[in-house]
């Protein structure tokens, strides 16, 4: 269960900071990041919420208990993921974005699947999962 735990917060924390990084600049109004979203044609205001909505989903992945928001706080990440991803590969940018977009799935998957592996093997152990 130790290495479980290990693949788990190194693969979880590299989530997070793919996810909560990318919506710092958006909380605190890049101009780039408004331009991106200009490009994309999305309204300036959508990347405030979609910003915010990563930061809480990114701190809810790392909090210990509540299981029930962390299973939501994935959720709403994946489909910003794929929100994400879709919108680029519609705006006719190129592979580069789409390998930085794998990068997030493919993070995303291992944090989802050891999360789970985690909570079975508290499970099987006798433990209550508190994560």
């Amino acid at each position: 269960m130790k290495k479980t735990n290990i693949i788990f917060w190194i693969l979880t924390a590299l989530f997070a900071l793919y996810m909560g990084g990318g919506a710092i600049p958006g909380l605190m109004g890049d101009a780039q990041s408004a331009a991106v979203m200009e490009q994309l044609g999305y309204p300036p205001y959508l990347m405030v919420f979609l910003s915010l909505a990563k930061l809480l989903g990114s701190i809810a992945i790392l909090v210990p208990g509540f299981q029930r928001i962390k299973e939501w706080a994935y959720a709403g990440l994946f489909f910003d993921l794929t929100g994400a991803t879709y919108s680029l590969l519609m705006s006719g940018e190129g592979a580069g974005a789409m390998a930085f977009m794998l990068v997030g799935f493919l993070l995303f998957a291992g944090s989802y699947i050891f999360y789970h592996k985690r909570r079975k093997a508290a499970v099987e152990a006798g433990l209550r999962p508190a994560y």
